[in-house]
């Protein structure tokens, strides 16, 4: 099997992505590079840790085969490194390792703190409204994944965003049984997500593997007594993930994906698609 060396490592990630189209978007002061790809409504996929990697760029393309535009924003890593040692080596994990550290002393993130939304959060939900305006639709969906898995609640503040999905939602680090029992969101933010759900019938998706340590079983208990019914729960027994990815099961819809109809991770992956269906194609579309 061939390893890339840490020149061809990024030429790899260049052409993996190389079919998404690039283009900068500012709001509050901030400006980040944001990959689109499809014709539809609009879905954010937030990526996870280590950044835009492969798998997170075949979830998008299974959106964009699905009848939406996928739009991704570039928050952390390298765009199309694949992080994998079994297909980049030992450089390609180091090269993406090196370039995610940022994001731990990063002023848009909120890691440890509980009751507080990331402040990247507000230029995501600009991006959202901008997205729903070019590409059409009811409104916009959003799939946060791992660090970014409760950015999809935090945005579902405003409106425009009728699809919330919580990808095993890390944050904030379960280091104590009170941030295990939370989800990175302000009180504020969180009593408006309430009230879209008690009054618009708004529905949040969450999905996670039962042993996973990072998305404790007290995150979602936590979401099922504040959202009650609203929230959706997917949770799936480790002995179905993907036995060949390089990590403990952790990514429901990339890394450990087995991508077979019958499969709960297959499953997870229809009903998120049926989910951005449901509630962003218009009924005359």
């Amino acid at each position: 099997m061939r390893h890339y060396g840490a020149v061809d490592v990024k030429a790899q990630a260049a052409e993996n992505i190389a079919d998404f189209a690039v283009e900068q978007f500012a709001a509050n002061g901030t400006t980040h590079d944001v990959y689109r790809k499809g014709t539809g409504p609009a879905v954010i996929v937030m990526a996870e840790i280590p950044g835009i990697t492969p798998k997170v760029l075949e979830f998008a393309r299974r959106l964009v085969d699905a009848g939406f535009t996928a739009v991704l924003p570039h928050l952390f890593g390298i765009p199309g490194l694949d992080a994998n040692p079994k297909v980049t080596g030992l450089k390609g994990t180091a090269t993406a390792i090196a370039s995610t550290a940022p994001i731990c002393v990063s002023r848009e993130f909120t890691i440890l703190a509980t009751g507080k939304s990331s402040p990247v959060i507000t230029w995501l939900r600009a991006l959202a409204k901008q997205e729903h305006g070019r590409c059409g639709g009811k409104g916009v969906g959003a799939v946060g994944m791992c660090f970014t898995g409760g950015f999809a609640l935090g945005m579902a503040v405003d409106d425009v965003l009728l699809a919330p999905v919580l990808s095993q939602p890390s944050l904030p680090l379960g280091i104590t049984p009170s941030r295990r029992h939370n989800i990175d969101i302000s009180p504020e933010d969180l009593e408006t997500v309430k009230v879209r759900c008690a009054k618009q019938g708004l529905k949040v998706l969450g999905m996670r593997f039962t042993g996973d340590k990072m998305v404790p079983g007290e995150r979602f208990d936590f979401l099922r007594e504040q959202l009650g019914d609203a929230f959706i729960a997917v949770e799936i027994d480790d002995a179905d993930a993907n036995p060949e990815a390089p990590t403990p099961p952790h990514s429901v819809l990339t890394e450990h994906l087995i991508d077979e109809p019958g499969q709960p991770t297959r499953e997870a992956l229809d009903q998120v698609i049926d989910l951005m269906r449901t509630t962003l194609v218009s009924a005359q579309a």
